[in-house]
């Protein structure tokens, strides 16, 4: 009997003893994958050009240095066909910003497909960090789009004079490339007339047939949206089209601000950004911003 009780105590034993090594394991594995969390994720801002430019619109007006002196790491630019360019220098705050190329000329959905193209690719970069996108003009359109129908997750939007609810210009340009006036265009060197009839259809002010009516009816991701609208003298897009409150799927659910100036991208507008982007990196932190 005796023997039987040892036997039974030391089955028991072991029992627990394997129980406990168990538990232990799982405790460090659990304690690793914690160690291996991201501490600092960051946010990855990618800028999109508007019709008939480029990436490098961002540049040359002082926008990408504005946001580097507030501590953004320019990782560089991207256009069509490029390899992802090497960080010289790791940002170490995790704040990185990026310019792309667009075909500007080609319909909303393909400039859409080529942003998602990048998006990706960054995402597989920074893979911890947020998604922001700043777009100007029709930018600001494919850029929304892509937020609607990729997938992708994006934590935030501000648009610079976006014609969101359309503009007569994308008519006028439709009707003359559709006009006998496109045959004689490339003469005049304005064969992008001919190049754009897609886009200005995409463009033209909201009706139950076109892209944008679709759009601005669909349902936005949850996020950040905030319009930058130029009032006064933009001779391109009417201002009331550049609010995104007046898209009937954000309507109460985007900040508006409004400023005085051209269509054209401006060097406040840089300022302004570091000033919407240091609110939204306080959020981030769970700080009081004033």
């Amino acid at each position: 009997m005796k023997m039987d009780s040892f036997v039974n105590r030391l089955k028991r034993f072991i029992f627990f003893k394997g129980r406990l090594n168990l538990s232990l394991r799982l405790f460090s594995l659990l304690f690793l994958s914690l160690l291996s969390l991201p501490i600092n994720a960051g946010l990855s801002l990618v800028l999109v050009h508007g019709y008939l430019s480029d990436g490098s619109a961002w540049r040359p007006i002082g926008i990408v240095n504005t946001l580097q002196q507030a501590g953004w790491t320019d990782a560089g630019h991207l256009f069509p066909n490029s390899q992802i360019p090497n960080l010289a220098v790791p940002s170490p705050t995790e704040h990185y910003v990026y310019t792309v190329t667009l075909p500007s000329e080609a319909p909303i959905p393909m400039q859409a497909q080529w942003l998602d193209f990048y998006l990706r690719n960054v995402q597989k970069r920074h893979p911890n960090n947020s998604l922001i996108l700043v777009g100007h003009s029709a930018g600001g359109v494919v850029a929304r789009l892509v937020m609607v129908a990729s997938g992708i997750p994006i934590k935030g939007l501000v648009t610079i004079a976006t014609p969101h609810l359309g503009t007569d210009k994308a008519e006028w340009g439709s009707l003359l490339s559709n006009s006998p006036f496109s045959w004689v265009a490339p003469f005049f060197g304005l064969d992008t007339i001919n190049r754009s009839r897609g886009l200005y259809r995409d463009l033209m002010r909201e009706h139950p047939s076109n892209l944008l009516f679709w759009l601005n009816r669909q349902p936005h991701p949850n996020a950040f949206y905030v319009s930058i609208v130029r009032v006064g003298f933009d001779e391109w897009v009417p201002s009331y089209s550049q609010d995104l409150n007046d898209v009937p799927a954000l309507h109460g659910f985007a900040t508006t601000i409004t400023t005085v100036g051209t269509h054209s991208l401006h060097p406040t507008d840089g300022h302004l950004l570091v000033s919407l982007l240091e609110r939204e990196k306080c959020r981030m932190k769970s700080e009081k911003c004033q």
